[in-house]
């Protein structure tokens, strides 16, 4: 038996109630399974045979690609699978499943998978711009297509998801620490 603050019993153990995770804390971490099941279904596609949009992504991954390279193939579904991997990664933030990882685990991979992004894409996006606005000299082979779409396209795309896995990964660290001093 328990009492309540006026004083009356309550028979048997009280649950906690589950905590409850506003659509503002767990957003990121949707959006950043959206972003990483956008991008492997792409792989996917490519990897299948799909053609469209790989003037986007320039020859060096269109030719091998186009000539169904078996070993640049493999890696097309490989890459596909680590992002759909990555996706499963966002949900472990925010759905009960998750808890079967240790917290640890999650923000390491979490993080680690936000800044690999965010340096990548930034980076690529640095440089490209430099070029672009003629900082710096831009080889002949930044002067096609590909280099425009790489530009406002795939290197913004992977910042993005970098900067989602740190967002959803900080909200899920901020949820799930323990109580501290003084709180109750």
């Amino acid at each position: 038996m328990t009492a309540t603050d006026e004083g009356q019993a309550i028979q048997g153990p009280v649950a906690a109630a589950p905590i409850a995770h506003s659509g503002a804390v767990v957003w990121p971490a949707y959006a950043a399974c959206a972003w990483a099941v956008v991008f492997a279904a792409m792989s996917f596609y490519w990897a299948a045979g799909g053609t469209a949009g790989g003037d986007t992504i320039g020859n060096v991954i269109r030719t091998p690609a186009l000539a169904r390279d078996p070993t640049f193939v493999a890696i097309l579904w490989i890459t596909g699978a680590l992002k759909a991997i990555a996706g499963l990664l966002a949900l472990a933030l925010v759905r009960p499943w998750g808890r079967l990882f240790p917290r640890w685990m999650l923000i390491t991979a979490g993080w680690g998978t936000g800044l690999l992004l965010i340096l990548y894409g930034g980076a690529n996006l640095a440089v490209r711009g430099l070029m672009a606005v003629g900082i710096i000299s831009t080889p002949a082979s930044m002067h096609s297509v590909a280099a425009r779409w790489h530009l406002l396209l795939w290197d913004p795309w992977w910042t993005l998801g970098g900067v989602l896995y740190v967002a959803a990964t900080w909200c899920y660290g901020r949820r799930s620490r323990g109580p501290t001093i003084g709180s109750r």
